[in-house]
């Protein structure tokens, strides 16, 4: 019988987050600017409580890779670039860096989230 590894969500995170270049709140404008996508995969709760995240497009988390996959038939029209920039934004920070990954795991290779997620930025921004 195989061992199996044990493995905490904490370690599965903390690997996620090895491998991302992840935004800062305040550089979020700058990387909008510079072509980035991003893509808010908050709730339809949480963005009817907090509001829009300006400049995002809106993605459910359920179905985040198939929109972003640029071989996907099912694909955003703007999801057409393996080495297109794109930014995850979750309430936190902390379910993004997990889709940020699964998304480099596609080959989307500069895939990334926002530190602290929408609830920083907001913080950040006084919006």
């Amino acid at each position: 019988m195989t061992a199996v590894a044990e493995r905490t969500i904490d370690d599965v995170l903390a690997e996620a987050r090895k491998r991302l270049d992840r935004v800062r709140p305040h550089d979020l404008a700058a990387a909008i600017d510079a072509g980035a996508l991003v893509v808010d995969t908050r709730s339809e709760a949480q963005r009817r409580r907090d509001g829009e995240l300006p400049g995002a497009v809106v993605v459910e988390r359920n179905v985040l890779e198939w929109r972003l996959d640029p071989a996907s038939p099912h694909r955003l029209e703007d999801a057409g670039d393996y080495r297109r920039r794109i930014v995850v934004v979750c309430d936190e920070g902390y379910a993004s860096s997990l889709a940020a990954a699964s998304l480099q795991d596609l080959g989307l290779v500069n895939a990334t989230d926002l530190e602290g997620g929408y609830q920083a930025w907001r913080a950040q921004t006084g919006s």
